[in-house]
């Protein structure tokens, strides 16, 4: 059964540059007696037959395949467009700067 200590709790709070009272420091010792408690717990179940796993159900990928497609051809593509120059869509210019 770990157990830490009131002195552990304040070297742990001085490396995270944490400032903690008196009273908190005897807070925080219970709190992570606790989670040590149940962090062993955990161990005790862990069994070797068993493979470590990320998720408690298996997943599944839902993405369709990535199938290639055939795509517009550069004159469907500009066929809207409302503008365009040398075989691309022309904007107006956003930045006052020269190119």
């Amino acid at each position: 059964m770990p157990t830490i200590s009131r002195d552990e709790v304040a070297h742990l709070a001085g490396l995270a540059r944490l400032a903690v009272t008196e009273a908190e420091l005897d807070t925080f010792a219970g709190q992570l007696d606790d989670i040590l408690d149940s962090v062993a717990k955990v161990n005790e179940v862990a069994a070797e037959d068993i493979p470590p796993t990320s998720h408690a159900v298996p997943l599944t990928n839902v993405f369709r395949e990535d199938v290639v497609r055939p795509g517009l051809s550069r004159e469907q593509a500009l066929a809207n467009a409302p503008a365009t120059e040398e075989n691309r869509f022309r904007v107006p210019r956003i930045l006052s700067e020269e190119a």
